[in-house]
């Protein structure tokens, strides 16, 4: 671990999760409260939430951070994306609990800053999670568990350097996953939400064109498809460090726990199902040991002249074999 505390590139990545935690939770959460504006007399304009504008910005913000930042930290963006990736072995402890930390911190100076801008909304809070009128915590713990088990399954899918199939943009495949897991939320009985049928459209013409793109190989994008409806629910939270900062600056922890202890569990049970059941990996304790304590060398020390070889999450980017000479 001190090998890797006193590399620049280690800093740099923690910095990087800082900064674009803190775009990520101004983006999102601003799409989530604009709706309210115009503010007269201490009155919202009275609108509807549009639950397809948010998924969008969730989604889109993901993918956009992750080809700003990704070659430098990974773009995690998430404390459960970040326990999964050090249950699976591709990170040390150190760097995991530096993002998780940096990752808390960034999400409360965003949603600061998104509370100054709006302090002129009654009552905001701020994007907080909580639990919808008729669920309780046991159902919310549920729902956040199979949120966050498929963003973490499609994320350890699509940046497994193993596979020889992808072709495609892994940012848009996991922002789409984290899209999806508010779009299938969208209650569509009334006329407010009939009226979004166009942005949702346009998302699934731009999901069909991504899967296009994997020439001939959907499987980073199919999880997300697994995603439960959790805007109405629970406020979609799957990412522990959003939820914490609007808890902190509304100072308002009313069922958080359940919000960490969701994505957290969810996280492993993604490991736990990717690693030993569908993709079984076969290093042996040892060296899974050594990652943990030291990090992968050939992973994440790198010099500065190879940071162009690295992809989204860290990884190095997987090259498809070269084409078969034909024989005659």
């Amino acid at each position: 671990m001190a090998s890797e505390f006193k590399k620049k590139l280690f800093w740099r990545a923690v910095v990087a999760e800082f900064l674009a935690m803190i775009l990520f939770v101004f983006i999102s959460i601003g799409s989530a409260l604009g709706f309210q504006y115009p503010v007269k007399n201490n009155q919202t304009a009275g609108a509807s939430q549009d639950n397809v504008k948010v998924s969008l910005a969730f989604g889109l913000s993901i993918a956009t951070l992750a080809q700003s930042v990704g070659h430098i930290s990974g773009a995690h963006l998430n404390p459960a994306v970040t326990l999964g990736l050090l249950l699976s072995c591709q990170i040390s402890i150190l760097r995991a609990v530096m993002y998780i930390i940096a990752q808390c911190v960034g999400a409360i100076v965003g949603t600061a800053i998104l509370s100054g801008i709006t302090s002129a909304l009654p009552e905001n809070s701020l994007g907080r999670n909580e639990l919808a009128p008729g669920v309780n915590s046991g159902q919310g713990l549920g729902i956040e568990i199979i949120g966050t088990l498929q963003l973490v399954l499609c994320v350890l899918a699509t940046t497994d350097r193993r596979r020889r199939d992808l072709g495609g943009s892994g940012a848009l495949a996991i922002g789409f996953s984290v899209a999806l897991g508010h779009l299938l939320a969208v209650p569509f009985g009334s006329e407010h939400h009939l009226s979004a049928l166009p942005q949702l459209l346009f998302c699934v013409l731009t999901l069909c064109l991504s899967l296009l793109r994997l020439r001939g190989s959907a499987a980073p994008v199919l999880p997300a498809t697994l995603s439960c409806s959790q805007i109405d629910y629970t406020g979609c939270g799957i990412n522990p460090a959003r939820s914490f900062g609007s808890s902190v600056m509304t100072h308002n922890f009313k069922d958080h726990w359940v919000f960490w202890v969701g994505p957290f569990i969810g996280g492993a049970l993604a490991v736990l199902i990717y690693d030993f059941i569908l993709a079984p990996r076969s290093s042996d304790l040892t060296d899974r040991m050594k990652v943990w304590t030291s990090g992968q060398v050939e992973e994440y020390d790198l010099d500065a002249d190879e940071v162009n070889s690295r992809g989204f999450l860290g990884t190095k980017i997987c090259q498809p074999p070269p084409p078969l000479k034909s024989q005659r």
